[in-house]
């Protein structure tokens, strides 16, 4: 495995860890900048929302640019970007920031993409592509906590400064070990917009998308109110549930790690049975919740199938249309869109029926996300001389 997947995880690590930092900082940022929890808690959303409505905009702007060079230039744009955060003296610059810093990283995971599957064959291109997301999975689970124990010991702004100081440690060694790809060999056309936007007419790239944002959405809405269910329904100790959603945390680095390792020949098999697997926990879990050993087990359960689907739903997006960074940026959009909308449910859930609720929703958007596949599965099915990866490999424009 080529060094430069390993270094471009690392690149995601930081994004993921900066998209977190404000929620283990809430405290201290609600204090220093006048706002209120609430508004602090609104800075998540606005880097979500400049992920998936930025990230898309940039990518386009630096379609003309080697890989390599666009990839150089977000690491510039994040820098810059959490370099105000740093300095922010007020809540509207701190707005600012996570704007700049989110559509950087929306950016930054398609770029990244893009580079994982040139620079690996195509025997390893799913396991590559889970390393490179790994950086994902490990930023989720240590973002928050790592961030928590930083500003409750050298206060919010130093956070901010050590993720920088990450990212431009990233891009030192971006600049060595990631090799200067040709433009030609950085997708069609010579990068042009127009060509890139071709791909889009492909109506089953658009049932990918919708399927990526189910599995996303379910594995979230349960996510997002884990820490209230495990210690209101459950039963748990407050300081018992750090270490549970740990043991979370450690359920998704194997399960992406496994998926990685199946996601090129069977990509439609895993998600599949990701998704009626993840469908079958969350059920067990909304059912059994005041059970603890039951929560524990259907979490753990979670944490293997659900976010674990990552490299699988890029691998099926790349095969029904390409692996150039626009599209690969437009499913992160489609991702992100997943986590606002499964937290956004889940939560309407809990004000009105609640908190077992999000674990309904969750299996409900996990069922729904499994019907999604049916069509694609129906033509496979349709066509038995043909290998899952032959037939997911080839496109379908409309």
């Amino acid at each position: 495995m080529p060094f430069a997947i390993y270094v471009l995880g690392l690149g995601i690590f930081t994004m993921v860890t900066s998209e977190f930092l404000v929620a283990g900082l809430m405290p201290q940022l609600s204090e220093d900048l006048g706002a209120g929890i609430p508004q602090i808690g609104y800075l998540v959303s606005v880097y979500a929302a400049a992920m998936a409505v930025g990230g898309p905009l940039l990518t386009a702007g630096l379609l003309r640019l080697r890989q390599k060079t666009a990839l150089i230039c977000l690491y510039a744009v994040f820098l810059a970007g959490q370099a105000l955060g740093a300095l922010a003296d007020g809540y509207a610059l701190m707005v600012l920031a996570r704007l700049v810093t989110g559509a950087a990283s929306g950016a930054f995971f398609g770029v990244a993409l893009a580079i994982c599957v040139r620079v690996t064959g195509p025997e390893v291109r799913g396991r590559a592509t889970s390393i490179v997301l790994g950086g994902l999975m490990v930023g989720t689970v240590l973002g928050l906590p790592l961030s928590q124990l930083a500003g409750e010991h050298y206060g919010w702004r130093f956070a901010f400064w050590a993720v920088a100081a990450l990212a431009a440690l990233a891009l030192a060694v971006t600049l060595g070990a990631v090799p200067a790809l040709a433009r030609e060999e950085s997708g069609g056309g010579g990068g042009s917009v127009r060509a890139e936007l071709g791909a889009f007419r492909n109506a089953r790239l658009w049932a990918a998308f919708a399927t990526s944002m189910l599995i996303i959405g379910a594995t979230f809405a349960a996510f997002s109110y884990f820490v209230p269910i495990l210690t209101d329904v459950t039963g748990f100790a407050a300081g018992t549930v750090p270490l549970l959603l740990v043991v979370y945390g450690a359920a998704t680095v194997i399960g992406n790690a496994v998926v990685g390792r199946l996601a090129d020949r069977h990509t439609l098999t895993v998600l599949g049975t990701g998704l009626a697997l993840n469908t079958v926990f969350l059920t067990v879990f909304a059912l059994g919740a005041a059970d603890s050993v039951v929560a524990l087990a259907a979490m753990t359960g979670i944490g293997l199938v659900g976010v674990t689907m990552n490299p699988a739903m890029v691998t099926r997006v790349m095969r029904t249309a390409n692996d150039r960074p626009l599209v690969n940026t437009v499913h992160t959009s489609f991702i992100t869109l997943g986590v606002v909308v499964g937290s956004w449910v889940g939560g309407i859930g809990v004000s009105h029926w609640g908190l077992r609720a999000p674990l309904w929703t969750g299996a409900a958007m996990a069922a729904l996300g499994l019907l999604t596949l049916v069509p694609e599965l129906l033509r496979r099915t349709s066509a038995p001389a043909t290998s899952e990866v032959a037939s997911s490999e080839r496109p379908s424009h409309v």
